[in-house]
């Protein structure tokens, strides 16, 4: 319940108002039925501007830092996560990969709309990084079409360490979607769930008009991080 009061009553029609968002291919989001709409991460913003636009419900599956935090704050920020369909998933260790499929595809199983930001984690610098693998899994498992999707202009209006957005438009475009029957039962092929992440960061990157990274993100930043505490007046 509470999910679409802040959808269609109070958050929905504030961001709506506010960033007065383009919206470009919505007809490819399926009005029924179980899909993985896979898009761009650049900006905090991202959590709540996609959702707010669509007609259906959707489920991402987010960092599980999002529900720890300490004290009155971390309750709420857990609380309000929760109350916008967020699934918490623990990124650290070796079973990360397999929680967030196992999330995943119970969402899936129930005919919903799940969210999912290929890269992992939101791009540093704007541009569009290497796809995790996890993306194809679940496409092929559960036998269902991704929707590409692309976020333009959310980097701008917050990039990482800006708290408070700034008021600009958006865009968010959506693709048609991606079929990936030809692969059922291949994904435990590395070679073959490779193929299909790839062909839904290409869409994506067609839909984005990003600069595109044959590198993970996660990589990326902590290589700057590196390069900043070596070298702190180059890195400025």
């Amino acid at each position: 319940m509470f999910y679409y009061v802040l959808k269609h009553v109070v958050l929905g029609p504030l961001l709506r108002l506010t960033f007065r968002p383009r919206i470009e291919g919505l007809e490819h989001i399926p009005d029924e039925g179980a899909a993985i709409v896979a898009g761009n991460h650049l900006s905090f913003s991202d959590h709540f501007l996609m959702p707010a636009i669509l007609k259906r419900r959707i489920t991402f599956l987010a960092k599980a830092e999002y529900f720890t935090g300490p004290g009155i704050k971390g309750k709420l920020t857990a609380a309000f996560f929760h109350s916008i369909g967020q699934i918490p998933v623990d990124r650290s260790g070796k079973e990360a990969g397999q929680a967030a499929i196992r999330e995943g595809l119970g969402v899936l199983s129930k005919g919903e709309l799940l969210g999912i930001y290929p890269e992992g984690t939101r791009s540093h610098d704007g541009r569009l990084y290497k796809g995790k693998v996890g993306v194809a899994v679940m496409a092929i498992r559960a036998g269902v079409p991704v929707i590409p999707c692309a976020m333009v202009g959310t980097f701008e209006i917050q990039p990482p360490g800006q708290k408070v957005p700034k008021v600009k438009r958006v865009t968010i475009r959506f693709g048609e979607p991606l079929d990936f029957s030809r692969y059922a039962g291949l994904e435990d092929q590395k070679a073959a769930i490779r193929a299909v992440t790839d062909e839904i960061m290409y869409a994506i990157l067609n839909l984005s008009g990003q600069e595109y990274v044959d590198e993970y993100a996660v990589k990326a930043k902590a290589t700057q991080a590196e390069e900043s505490r070596k070298f702190p007046r180059r890195s400025r």
